[in-house]
């Protein structure tokens, strides 16, 4: 099962095209995902800033085809593995928290790759422990930590090691942005970068 709620749907969540088999969805979510990337890697010069508007319209260009909660923030409570996310009804307050620590005030200019992964590594771990999209978080937020990347003249980062044998190491990280301790991620990201 891919998160818990109190009346949790299971795997498959009800969807705009009625899609009942988890690799439809599955498909699905990797199109919208690939399209938004697409776009908005093509619009890199007109953002400006990288804000809570930014986020939520990424998040509904990728899933936006496929579930009415695309760009909203969750309205039930979740968690996955034991490890509780902040409750929905604080989430306004922890998004506006978010933007102004990590997004509003990120530096607009990005002196090198360790400059880079102070200040991404943070935020993509914090985003990950807010979780405040239904579905869809960690693919969101490693499309934002490109996004900054390249807005920055960097290399998109490649998150595939993770994804394929270091998934624990990858939760302990964004569970130990719930004591604001970001070092942990820094430090994973900074393998992404180790040639």
């Amino acid at each position: 099962m891919k998160y818990e709620t109190p009346n949790s749907e299971g795997e498959i969540l009800p969807n705009k095209l009625g899609l009942k088999d988890k690799k439809s969805i599955e498909k699905e979510e990797y199109r919208g995902f690939l399209r938004a990337e697409l776009k908005f890697e093509s619009e890199l010069d007109s953002i400006r800033s990288f804000d809570w508007q930014l986020i939520s319209s990424i998040h509904k260009t990728a899933l936006g085809h496929l579930y009415e909660f695309a760009g909203k923030i969750r309205q039930v409570n979740m968690s996955k593995g034991g490890f509780l996310f902040p409750a929905a009804k604080f989430l306004p307050d922890a998004i506006k928290t978010f933007e102004k620590d990590f997004l509003k005030t990120s530096p607009v200019e990005i002196t090198d790759e360790l400059h880079l992964i102070q200040v991404v590594a943070p935020l993509h771990a914090e985003f990950l422990f807010i979780h405040p999209f239904r579905d869809g978080n960690g693919r969101t937020a490693r499309l934002v930590v490109n996004l900054i990347a390249l807005k920055h003249g960097f290399e998109s980062f490649n998150f595939d090691p993770i994804k394929k044998n270091r998934m624990d190491e990858y939760i302990f990280c964004v569970q130990s942005a719930a004591d604001k301790n970001y070092q942990p991620m820094i430090g994973l990201f900074k393998t992404l970068r180790e040639k």
